[in-house]
């Protein structure tokens, strides 16, 4: 069984690998509205998944956090943009109070490794 912690700070990993899927905490990043914090975090996302061998395309689940539901078709813009077809994950969409008050959106992932055997 295979279990790597990275980037550890004593509170939580900024990703693990365990068997083949990466696992990513919550992911937020200031921004002016919730289009621009989710189009942020969403490269964020990216840049991690590519430093721990997976991209956009090995995306299994998705768990966004959204400050007000009322910010939900912006972010869903952005996702849609950014995900392609085909390529779509699980996602669950809840409203929930941020550890921040300008943050809007915090998105948690898990994603397949591409090529677990490296």
């Amino acid at each position: 069984m295979s279990l790597i912690r990275y980037e550890g700070n004593g509170r939580m990993s900024k990703a693990v690998i365990h068997n083949g899927t990466v696992y990513l905490c919550g992911q937020v990043s200031a921004g002016e509205s919730v289009k621009d914090q989710t189009l942020k975090t969403l490269e964020k996302v990216q840049d991690l998944l590519e430093k721990y061998g997976s991209d956009k395309r090995h995306i299994l689940s998705a768990l966004i956090h959204i400050k007000d539901m009322s910010f939900f078709s912006d972010m869903n813009e952005v996702w849609d943009a950014w995900i392609e077809d085909e390529f779509e994950p699980v996602r669950t969409c809840v409203e929930a109070k941020m550890a921040r008050e300008d943050l809007l959106v915090e998105v948690t992932i898990i994603a397949a490794v591409k090529d677990p055997g490296k």
